[in-house]
């Protein structure tokens, strides 16, 4: 064998180390269903509308939040509330509509540091993919968490991510 055959087993052989090598290394891959990735304790994933514990919204359609948004995604309309309603809406006013369009929400957090009421947080759970750009646009009734009255454990599991995260930052 001359030297040019000669360094050419060399090199695969240094291929193959390199291969074996990586071989018994960690596996990088996440197992999604089963496993879920760790995330930053500053991650900001899907919007949430909060209620107070009796069960009212907190938004009084004050607009901060989508004055604050510099992709323009929030949309609100106020409402006057009316004689009856009182355990409905903590306030006179209240969004009688609330829509972020996902597509273009940038996630960030101007909305939940401009609101004086707590009403909306950026939690910690990835947005849903969907197939329509109509999907995208989440209303009120999408970002609202369980009324504390009618589902109770729903309520305390939404409230227990959103306590989480206000201690953790």
């Amino acid at each position: 064998m001359n030297w040019v055959e000669r360094s050419y087993l060399v090199n695969i052989f240094k291929g193959m180390a390199i291969t074996l090598k990586h071989f018994f290394k960690k596996k990088v891959t996440i197992q999604y269903p089963e496993e879920q990735r760790p995330f930053s304790k500053v991650f900001r994933g899907l919007h949430i509308l909060n209620r107070d514990e009796e069960g009212r919204e907190r938004c009084t359609a004050c607009g901060l939040c989508a004055v604050a948004c510099p992709a323009e995604a929030i949309t609100m309309e106020a409402a006057e509330r009316q004689e009856g309603e009182e355990n409905l809406y903590r306030e006179e006013k209240y969004a009688a509509r609330y829509e972020i369009n996902m597509l273009r929400c940038i996630f960030c957090g101007y909305c939940e540091e401009a609101c004086p009421k707590d009403a909306i947080y950026l939690s910690q759970t990835f947005t849903p993919s969907n197939y329509t750009r109509k999907g995208f646009i989440y209303k009120k009734e999408d970002l609202l968490i369980p009324n504390p009255v009618t589902d109770p454990e729903g309520y305390k599991k939404a409230l227990g991510t959103i306590k989480r995260e206000k201690e953790e930052v």
